[in-house]
């Protein structure tokens, strides 16, 4: 029998400080604990991509963003879920990133990636980025 994977429209957002860019690592008791990802979450019924975006970088971080151009798109099937993430380029507005959700955060360069355990759904960005920064 097939299960029946919900499909998710996950944000996300690439925020850079000169050559780095942040990374968080989710909590320990969530699903893919302990992994690291880039700060976002679900879109909400009725929220735009973007408004989702800001609403979660302050929820998690307690910063405001600026989201500007997807920087990629990404469907990763887990098994448990199926997401469609696309990833922002953001700036931040105001605010300094603060862990209110996460385990942890690190400004990590394109070099630095390969030293992190990320949640299998941003290899592919990851390796853009490194292709980007080259």
């Amino acid at each position: 029998m097939m299960k029946d994977n919900k499909s998710v429209e996950v944000v996300a957002a690439l925020i850079w400080d000169k050559n780095k860019f942040l990374i968080c690592q989710r909590p320990a008791n969530k699903a893919r604990g302990l992994l690291w990802e880039f700060v976002g979450g679900k879109v909400e019924k009725g929220e735009t991509k973007e408004q989702a975006l800001v609403r979660e970088c302050n929820e998690e971080l307690a910063i405001t963003v600026q989201p500007h151009e997807v920087f990629m798109e990404v469907t990763h099937e887990y098994p448990d879920i199926t997401i469609h993430l696309t990833l922002f380029n953001c700036t931040i507005l105001s605010g300094q990133p603060q862990l209110l959700e996460h385990n942890d955060l690190k400004w990590i360069t394109p070099a630095e990636i390969a030293n992190y355990d990320f949640c299998p759904a941003d290899d592919i960005i990851l390796k853009e980025i490194i292709n980007r920064s080259k």
